[in-house]
């Protein structure tokens, strides 16, 4: 399998681990990452300017369709991104033919087909537990792990189409795949403060606090990410006893990866 890897501006910048431990995971289960040229997703000119949003992301995903290459993120902000400029561009006859007379002009061309992938939906539908845990040498029988879902993979989930919204179990069963014990924690779903923290770093501290108390009281000892800026909000706040880790990094030590090798301190 081969993919076009799409990192994104975040995790460069902050979470670099996550391409390291990600990298890592899927060369161990055959999936091969193309680099290409990619942009940012769009996803800060969302709310300011329309056009130059689907621009930015049809650009992208017209760069994976030149190569015959579908789309891997690892950011769900850059998955839900993506995703949804693919569903705007559908039905706006209009906005295809701007950005496409403006891909036009670089020797590209719209990508309605291109599909987008996130790690989770990758590792979920495409790779599958089965094969996950068939797979791993070393199983997590000891972590007991909360599992954070972030917004972007869920909702809307008409467009993102990762798992049901109110009732998701593909982050438990992956960690499962891992070997992991999982617990059912009220705070599962609620977002974790990230998009506030500048507008409001005072509710988005409390909202962070709120989650990784919910989690260390429903007897976690690791609070699972699979988004960088979830990882980014959470993990420099974690209370004694609870650690802040990706799901790659889990994966990694299931399947004999050193911390070294997942970037991991």
């Amino acid at each position: 399998m081969r993919l076009a890897l799409f990192v994104g501006c975040k995790i460069p910048a902050a979470v670099p681990a996550y391409e390291t431990s990600a990298r890592a995971v899927l060369a161990r289960l055959g999936v091969e990452l193309v680099a290409l040229d990619f942009g940012c997703c769009g996803y800060p000119q969302r709310s300011l300017r329309l056009d130059a949003y689907l621009l930015l992301a049809a650009r992208n995903l017209a760069l994976a369709a030149a190569r015959r290459l579908d789309v891997l993120t690892l950011c769900q902000c850059c998955y839900g991104n993506l995703r949804s400029a693919q569903h705007l561009l559908a039905g706006e006859p209009a906005a295809q033919a701007f950005v496409g007379a403006a891909l036009a002009r670089e020797g590209l061309a719209l990508a309605p087909s291109t599909r987008v992938h996130h790690l989770l939906d990758l590792l979920a539908r495409e790779v599958g537990p089965d094969a996950i845990a068939a797979r791993v040498s070393q199983p997590q029988r000891d972590l007991t792990v909360a599992a954070h879902y972030g917004c972007h993979a869920l909702r809307p989930s008409d467009v993102v189409a990762l798992d049901n919204p109110h009732a998701p179990t593909v982050f438990e069963r992956l960690l499962a795949a891992a070997g992991a014990r999982t617990v059912d924690w009220p705070r599962r779903l609620e977002c974790c403060g990230a998009p506030i923290g500048a507008s409001s770093p005072v509710l988005a501290g409390r909202m962070r606090a709120a989650k990784l108390a919910d989690a260390r009281e429903a007897g976690a000892d690791w609070l699972c990410t699979a988004c960088p800026w979830c990882q980014d909000q959470l993990a420099p706040a974690a209370p004694d006893g609870l650690r802040v880790v990706l799901y790659p990094q889990v994966l990694g030590l299931a399947l004999g990866l050193s911390p070294t090798e997942l970037g991991m301190r």
